[in-house]
């Protein structure tokens, strides 16, 4: 089962991405917990937030930093996994491909858009909805935009399922039948 998890900023997103993998994997099965992004140094709010994250995963589960995404999932695809946040990786694609000035994430969101969807253990991807999260009315913010709606759409259509969460209550999108 892959879940494509969408939601504004300090929605639940995660929260309720990071129960749907334990209920599906099993709660003595371990995890992986792909994180896109390291926490920034001297930036103490973000590093806070970064560790509630950490200290609210089981023990069990394996926590990998990592921009990386689609390597990983080709590296194990047997092994339950979180993502999260698909927002932060397309940052770093876009940083490395000049996206900001006009270069090309395609190749990239093809890449792991490929490796998600021949994923074949329980996967969940937490992504910001377009318009939910903080976009600037600058170039860069929307092409920013523009590359996390078409990458949102794209990875919809090859998840089982998707999932808005809203005040921490997830309002279905996608339901496939199994």
């Amino acid at each position: 089962m892959r879940i494509l998890v969408l939601g504004g900023i300090r929605s639940g997103k995660s929260q309720w991405a990071e129960a749907a993998i334990a209920e599906s994997a099993g709660a003595s099965a371990a995890v992986r917990y792909l994180a896109t992004g390291p926490a920034p140094e001297g930036d103490a709010e973000w590093s806070a937030r970064v560790d509630a994250h950490r200290q609210r995963r089981p023990a069990g589960w394996t926590t990998i930093e990592t921009v990386d995404v689609a390597t990983q999932l080709r590296a194990d695809g047997t092994m339950a996994t979180v993502v999260d946040d698909v927002g932060t990786w397309l940052t770093a694609a876009m940083d490395r491909a000049g996206a900001w000035t006009g270069g090309s994430v395609s190749a990239d969101i093809d890449d792991l858009v490929d490796a998600v969807a021949s994923y074949g253990s329980p996967l969940a991807l937490v992504s910001p909805e377009v318009g939910l999260t903080v976009v600037p009315a600058t170039e860069s913010g929307w092409r920013f935009a523009d590359a996390l709606g078409t990458l949102n759409q794209r990875l919809a259509a090859v998840c089982d399922r998707v999932v808005l969460v809203v005040a921490g209550q997830p309002v279905t999108v996608k339901a496939t039948a199994l």
